[in-house]
């Protein structure tokens, strides 16, 4: 918390102390990154935009908000302009589609066929399912179910009221249910 109160006072802020910061909070960054646009290339690089970018801002940053804050809003446009270059949501299944199945990661005996291809199915099935989700569900899903954070802080990351960030969530949840729903009778 060294680097966050180092953020929060009137002078300048050193290279050391941006380090610091850029330590303590890179691996959440990049988790959320990941989970927004489904590739690991990308979310190396909405990391490295997203801290380029609160270096040349710093000055702007209003102590009111806790520092993890206001880099996760800086941290979602950033994923959010990655996926619109990339000619919008279907470039979030296109990037996860490339990954090899979860299946094949797991560290398990010879897995069969059948289970390989329904790990597959599983995975671009959920890829898509995210990628039709409007920015603001597909963010307010993963950092609420994914990332665990409160209703709250949500609302302070997305700029909403708490009750914008629920019926989000509601909306993204009714729309996975009712997406992958097809593969839950097939298992």
């Amino acid at each position: 918390m060294e680097g966050m109160e180092a953020a929060r006072s009137a002078e300048p802020l050193g290279a050391d102390a941006f380090c610091g910061l850029v330590e303590e909070h890179s691996r959440m960054v990049f988790r959320l990154a990941y989970r927004m646009t489904g590739n690991e290339q990308d979310a190396e690089d909405v990391v490295q935009e997203t801290f380029l970018k609160a270096h040349k801002s710093l000055k702007r940053f209003d102590s009111r908000a806790s520092f993890s804050t206001w880099v996760y809003r800086i941290a979602v446009n950033c994923a959010i302009d990655l996926i619109r270059r990339r000619k919008g949501a279907s470039s979030f299944a296109r990037a996860s589609e490339k990954d090899p199945p979860e299946a094949d990661l797991l560290p398990s005996g010879a897995p069969l066929p059948d289970r390989v291809a329904f790990a597959g199915q599983i995975q671009r099935s959920v890829a898509s399912a995210m990628s039709r989700l409007s920015y603001q569900e597909r963010t307010a899903f993963v950092l609420r179910h994914l990332e665990g954070m409160p209703v709250e802080e949500i609302a302070r990351v997305l700029r909403v009221r708490g009750n914008a960030v629920k019926q989000s969530v509601f909306r993204a949840v009714k729309k996975l249910r009712r997406e992958l729903s097809p593969l839950v009778s097939q298992s």
